[in-house]
Parts: C-alpha cells; structure tokens; sequence
C-alpha cells in the first residue's frame, strides 16, 4: 500500500477521476463513495509487490523537502509509518 495517501490528490487530478468515474476525494484522501479502491498498478514482468517498513526522521526530512510541505504535516499524514515517536 502506498503510505501517502496525498499523492491521490496529484492523480486525481491528472487523471480527471471524480469527472470520469464519480469517486470524489475527501478532505483526508478518503474516496466516496467508500466502496472505491484505488492503486498504483505497473505491467512489467519484473515488477515486484514491496512494503513500506516505518519511515525515519532523516526520510521524512528529505520528503517533506521535496514534497514542499512541513515535516509536522508530513508526520501528520505518515504517522502510522513513522518509525519513531513525533
């Protein structure tokens, strides 16, 4: 599963998806109807399935860095996968 559910916004908005499928994001990036699922789904015969271990403040830094958001917003999103207490 992809952790940041921010980056559902960015997708959303590439794609057009509440005009051309209905599903709407939340202020959380929760979609409704709740029914909807979404992923990130790639078509090579060398993909692999991976999980996110627990993120460390040193990550979290650079992310939020690149990202443009604050690291207290960034832990904020994350913090079910930090690896450490914020």
């Amino acid at each position: 599963a992809c952790p940041d559910h921010t980056e559902k916004g960015i997708l959303w908005q590439l794609l057009d998806a509440e005009k051309n499928t209905g599903i709407k994001l939340t202020e959380s990036y929760a979609m409704y109807p709740a029914a909807s699922v979404s992923g990130l789904y790639f078509a090579h015969p060398e993909s692999k399935y991976f999980t996110v271990d627990r993120i460390t403040k040193d990550q979290i830094e650079s992310y939020a860095k690149r990202k443009g958001m604050s690291v207290q917003e960034l832990e904020r999103w994350l913090g079910p996968n930090l690896g450490y207490e914020a």
